[in-house]
């Protein structure tokens, strides 16, 4: 029974790393096409959950609220170009990571002001009960978890064809290695900035949904963001598979420190356990599993 138990310790880390590689991936959509880490991401998530909610709650049909949340978080990426990236064009990555901080902290008094600061239970149907599998049922496995698997290995699937074999993909890649030199050869760099925006726009929709679904569409959610940062260490910055491995890591390792060595210093392990991977990370191999390794010449 040990070994089941400790089988239903992996699955469970496994789901709980896809949820937080749902996240994780919005951020390596925005770092591929520009080069910067965006701040934002989290908030980004908590507003597209709170729309889809608020329209839900107003009594538009769920479809209809789902194709209005889309439809503001692809409007959201055209204002964000127009009225903040175009004037930023080839500035230093600093000042592009403070303006995803104002970002961030504009959508989050916005939100506030639209929707409210109460706790939004959401309900879209994804089921709830429990699988029981393996010798006499040893196995417990959370349908919700299953279901979140499947919708996090469906994006990734759909973005890594997206950025290997679509031209506008290719056209990300090379703005993200040089702007200047993207420019040059004819890419449009506001119309990539609009395209990547809207992409991570609806990943982050869809992440809310999810997370939403799971805890209530509460402000709580934009703190989530934090632990897709360890995923982007592990995985690297501009590997979309990455975020799913990174993820995967992040979830199976917290979750079987917490079970076998909690015990012993006290509990607490998951709150923590992914930084310090992170950090270790990050003293031997800074460019993640997936990351491109950067030599730079002097």
């Amino acid at each position: 029974m040990e070994f089941w138990f400790f089988i239903e310790v992996v699955l469970n880390g496994m789901f709980a790393g896809t949820m937080y590689s749902l996240i994780a991936l919005g951020f390596v959509l925005i770092f591929k096409a520009s080069g910067v880490f965006n701040f934002a991401q989290g908030f980004m998530v908590l507003f597209a959950a709170l729309c889809f909610v608020g329209f839900m709650e107003m009594g538009v049909p769920m479809m209809l609220a789902l194709l209005l949340a889309g439809a503001i978080m692809v409007a959201w990426a055209f204002a964000v170009e127009r009225l903040v990236l175009r004037h930023l064009v080839n500035q230093e990555p600093i000042i592009l990571f403070m303006a995803t901080i104002g970002i961030a902290f504009f959508l989050e008094g916005f939100g506030e002001l639209l929707w409210g600061t109460d706790v939004h239970p959401l309900n879209v149907g994804i089921p709830d009960g429990a699988w029981f599998v393996g010798p006499d049922g040893a196995i417990m496995v959370q349908q919700f978890d299953v279901s979140a698997a499947i919708i996090a290995g469906g994006l990734v699937a759909v973005l890594a064809v997206f950025f290997t074999y679509t031209r506008i993909g290719r056209a990300l890649r090379a703005v993200a290695d040089d702007h200047q030199a993207a420019l040059s050869v004819g890419i449009p760099l506001n119309q990539i900035w609009i395209i990547v925006w809207a992409v991570a726009g609806l990943v982050a929709l869809v992440a809310g949904i999810i997370w939403g679904s799971r805890l209530g569409v509460q402000f709580s959610l934009s703190i989530l963001a934090l632990k897709a940062l360890p995923v982007l260490i592990l995985g690297g910055f501009t590997s979309v598979p990455g975020a799913i491995v990174g993820g995967l890591i992040i979830g199976v390792g917290e979750k079987v420190a917490e079970i076998y060595l909690g015990p012993y210093i006290g509990g607490g392990i998951e709150e923590w356990f992914a930084y310090v991977v992170a950090m270790l990370f990050l003293l031997y191999r800074p460019q993640g599993l997936f990351g491109d390794k950067i030599i730079e010449r002097v």
